[in-house]
């Protein structure tokens, strides 16, 4: 082996990467950071959400210098069905106040920053580079292999997304199912600042997450986002790839419906679309975690399938963090043992138990299974819609009291009070 060695190779400079870089780096360890695309967040594709909790406790007030769009202040929530919609608008003035809630993001920026703070930190960083395959030593890892270049490390830490090469090299996970992810659908819409401002009702510089459930997925198990950035707006939508396989429905297609939606149509009038790009997304939770650690080698971010989501709440960005956070304190015990066996870095698991980041997912680990049920995305969306457009119709008609319309839009929309009754049950016991 070479005598020149990195104290850790991690590849992938996304959120997990580039943390555990940032922590490693400034800890005094010699860290190289791989990334496959051109610069960081090149190749990232999500919603355009972080809840800041997680990097906050790392860097705090790190809003003064990185490159966040607006902190959302108001969520919402809409039903589609048909011609009918129904949203649920939810809130607070503490989420504008430091420190704030959460941000809405451009990936391209905000990578490049959070991976700019690891080499202030002294790693270095290596864009444009492939990783073909994981080098060992005596069945441990070592390094990696980047098609004729070796580069040997005492620990790997895989970073390198929802579908990690390395994790399965490493024998860690198997590929997953197409029932365990989802396919994401974004595009960038540019509008002016104050044109967005004023349609969601927004002061200077606040931002609004709007979620959508119902026929944007046409039934499919999924639904749509739009984020409010500061002149412009992310627009998506994320559905279940083995639905989205057998539904005879291409995505592309399904996102122009979306975006011609009459309830979406007038939110983006008048906006540029600069952006439009698709990526895999880990929908399982814990159902799709590999084993997390082995002989010289660690797995993080989405490569380890940490992402939540609740229907009403989409974590991805605070798990990467606080994962590549557990890394970095892993490798640096482990260094001090000079023990980078499998039982040196078990340490991992342990802080991750420790962390918000296991201890949210067990707490939610039945969440994905609830959001299978075919009712969430047709039945209820129906059901929801059909009853409060009647609240609000007044036509000469005679009248029906509450009780027996909402009986009657149950009928309607081929539901029972007993199924609404063990849906809920299930809904407040697992989320």
């Amino acid at each position: 082996m070479a005598e020149d060695k990195f104290s850790a190779i991690i590849v992938g400079a996304g959120p997990a990467g580039s943390t555990a870089a940032y922590l490693l780096a400034g800890a005094g360890h010699d860290v190289l950071l791989i990334e496959r695309g051109a610069a960081p967040g090149s190749k990232n594709m999500f919603g355009g959400r972080m809840y800041s909790h997680a990097l906050n406790r790392l860097i705090p007030g790190f809003w003064e210098e990185a490159p966040v769009e607006r902190p959302v202040v108001r969520e919402i929530i809409t039903f589609l069905s048909g011609g009918r919609s129904l949203s649920v608008n939810c809130g607070d003035d503490a989420w504008a106040q430091p420190p704030y809630h959460s941000f809405t993001l451009l990936r391209a920026e905000f990578d490049a920053w959070l991976a700019s703070k690891a080499e202030e930190a002294g790693a270095m960083l290596a864009c444009n580079i492939s990783v073909d395959d994981l080098l060992y030593e005596d069945g441990k890892v070592v390094g990696i292999r980047a098609g004729e270049d070796e580069m040997f490390s005492d620990v790997v830490i895989a970073a390198d997304g929802v579908n990690s090469v390395l994790a399965q090299k490493a024998g860690l996970a198997r590929m997953f199912s197409a029932k365990q992810v989802a396919t994401g659908i974004k595009m960038i819409v540019e509008l002016p600042a104050q044109t967005i401002s004023d349609r969601f009702q927004l002061r200077e510089n606040e931002g609004a997450a709007q979620l959508f459930v119902g026929d944007c997925t046409k039934g499919m198990e999924g639904g749509g986002f739009l984020y409010t950035n500061k002149s412009c707006l992310s627009l998506g939508l994320v559905v279940n790839a083995a639905d989205l396989a057998k539904g005879g429905v291409r995505a592309p297609d399904l996102m122009e419906d979306f975006k011609n939606h009459p309830v979406i149509a007038p939110l983006i009038e008048g906006g540029e679309v600069t952006e439009y790009s698709a990526h895999l997304i880990p929908e399982a939770g814990l159902a799709m975690t590999p084993r997390l650690f082995g002989d010289g080698i660690l797995v993080c971010g989405d490569a380890a399938g940490f992402v939540l989501n609740l229907g009403y709440v989409v974590r991805g960005m605070d798990f990467a963090i606080g994962s590549g956070e557990a890394a970095a304190k892993t490798v640096i015990e482990a260094r001090r043992r000079g023990d980078f066996s499998k039982a040196g870095l078990g340490a991992y698991e342990k802080l991750l138990r420790e962390s918000f980041v296991m201890r949210d997912l067990e707490a939610f680990r039945k969440a994905p299974e609830l959001l299978e049920n075919r009712r969430m995305f047709g039945a209820y969306p129906e059901f929801a819609t059909s009853l409060a457009s009647e609240l609000f119709t007044v036509d000469g008609t005679p009248p029906l009291h509450l009780f027996r319309k909402v009986f009657k839009h149950l009928g309607k929309s081929g539901m029972s009070a007993t199924r609404i009754a063990l849906d809920g049950l299930k809904g407040a016991a697992w989320l």
